[in-house]
């Protein structure tokens, strides 16, 4: 039983009758008090309530409703009902323990499928503990290809994925770059009954705020000076599917309340197009910055943060998982004798322990170019501890000085594009915008380079 407060009769009417048109049954009350009994005389399976009841609209008197339901039967999720104005009232909510919240006037589709992911995240899980279960029988259960390890951290993630890539909730992955967010965010799609459908991946921090509404929602021929013709946003190209927003973090202000409307909403509005658009869409987020002390400090929207993560899952560092690291390297071996028809080609017991020993602070993307790197240079079918070394002190022991070059074969190009960036970013304190100009670079193509090189840095 699905238990509905609002003290407008009209609300909950309307309510009551959408729901039952789909098979859920429900009972409705007007006042706190009339829900408290409800409550305590049978806990229903999911709550929906209004957040106000009172003349002043404060919604002190919502808050306290959700306390006591909360208190009474701490396991029935709570779905907020509020107007958009009212947004940072639910994010309080959100803060006391609901699951999620709609604003008004909803969209049915949209509500319908908020109530099906919260019921579906509810239900008890199957028999068999999922804590038991092994990478071989992950595999059988769900599709993991391309995800290679063991640990017992990542399979928990596995585990994680396999449990909501059946709902629509959305999810937020968080990790250091290279950890392999990109392949958990397609494990999550691939395992949704979304899958045949489209999965659109973005990275939000190659574009730029000025861009970000024709990027995102598309633009007819003269919306803007340079529209020459039609542009089909990505929102559109994701609909029916999933959308996977990367670097998540790096999202000016502007752009955020941009984008929660559309999350909020499911509608956008094409550039130059005044009609409304329908979105029926599932939304994965990205990042490698910690959201939660960018809310904090004023640079993350509080209510974007609590609308994106109704599921986080977090990545470990492969510093965290050394025992995997040989499995990755052995994948990788593996495609490059393919790539590079070198069918003997095999990486011996002291190059993987040596491997195991080393921080890889780019994670498993640094350990996949280092790799690779070795077997180009070393030109060996079988790669020893030296040839890794060799690779991964490329840098040299004593930094140039100001106005000096490496000596040639010391450093490659893209070595000392990485070395400039930080020696840059260090110069202007981590200022992106400066950084970039300095370097003659766009913001965008900037942070292309920063997520290549894994260079650490804070967003503006």
């Amino acid at each position: 039983m699905i238990l509905i407060i609002d003290d407008d009769i009209a609300v909950r009417t309307s309510l009551r009758l959408l729901l039952k048109q789909h098979g859920y049954a429900t009972e409705a009350v007007a006042t706190p008090e009339a829900a408290l009994q409800v409550v305590t005389a049978t806990p229903p399976e999911l709550v929906l309530m209004d957040m106000n009841y009172e003349l002043d609209t404060s919604g002190r008197d919502g808050l306290q409703l959700l306390a006591q339901v909360k208190r009474l039967a701490p396991a029935v999720p709570v779905i907020l009902i509020t107007g958009w104005g009212s947004i940072a009232l639910a994010v309080e909510g959100m803060k006391a323990g609901a699951a999620e919240f709609i604003t008004k006037p909803w969209q049915n589709d949209s509500l319908l499928q908020t109530i099906r992911t919260i019921l579906a995240l509810r239900e008890p899980e199957a028999e068999t503990d999922p804590a038991a279960l092994s990478r071989r029988q992950l595999d059988k259960q769900y599709e993991l290809r391309n995800i290679v390890g063991q640990d017992a951290r990542l399979l928990q993630v596995l585990r994680n994925v396999g449990q909501v890539a059946a709902t629509d909730a959305s999810v937020l992955i968080e990790g250091e770059s290279g950890t392999g967010k990109e392949l958990i965010a397609e494990a999550v799609h691939q395992n949704s009954q979304r899958r045949r459908q489209p999965f659109v991946k973005v990275n939000l921090g190659g574009i730029s705020a000025s861009l970000f509404e024709s990027e995102m929602f598309g633009h007819r021929r003269g919306a803007f000076t340079d529209a020459k013709t039609d542009r089909v946003g990505r929102f559109e190209l994701a609909n029916g599917g999933t959308i996977f927003l990367d670097e998540i973090g790096e999202l000016d202000l502007t752009s955020q309340v941009k984008l929660l409307r559309v999350l909020q909403d499911r509608t956008y509005e094409v550039l130059g197009d005044s009609k409304p658009r329908r979105l029926d869409i599932r939304v994965i987020c990205a990042t490698n910055r910690n959201l939660a002390e960018m809310v904090q400090q004023g640079r993350f929207r509080e209510d974007l943060f609590y609308r994106i993560n109704l599921i986080t899952v977090r990545l470990p560092a492969l510093r965290e998982r050394p025992q995997d690291i040989p499995l990755l390297v052995q994948h990788f071996v593996d495609g490059l004798r393919a790539t590079y028809n070198r069918p003997a080609l095999k990486v011996n017991t002291r190059a993987m322990h040596w491997l195991q020993e080393q921080p890889l602070p780019g994670n498993i993307r640094e350990l996949k170019n280092l790799v690779e790197r070795a077997v180009l240079v070393s030109g060996k079918d079988e790669l020893g501890p030296d040839d890794f070394q060799a690779q991964a002190q490329r840098l040299p022991v004593r930094p140039a000085e100001a106005g000096e070059l490496p000596e040639p074969g010391t450093i490659t190009l893209d070595e000392l594009e990485a070395q400039m960036i930080r020696r840059t970013l260090e110069h202007y304190n981590g200022n992106i915008s400066r950084v970039a100009k300095a370097l003659g670079l766009s913001r965008g193509a900037l942070y292309r380079r920063l997520e290549k090189y894994a260079i650490p840095f804070d967003a503006e």
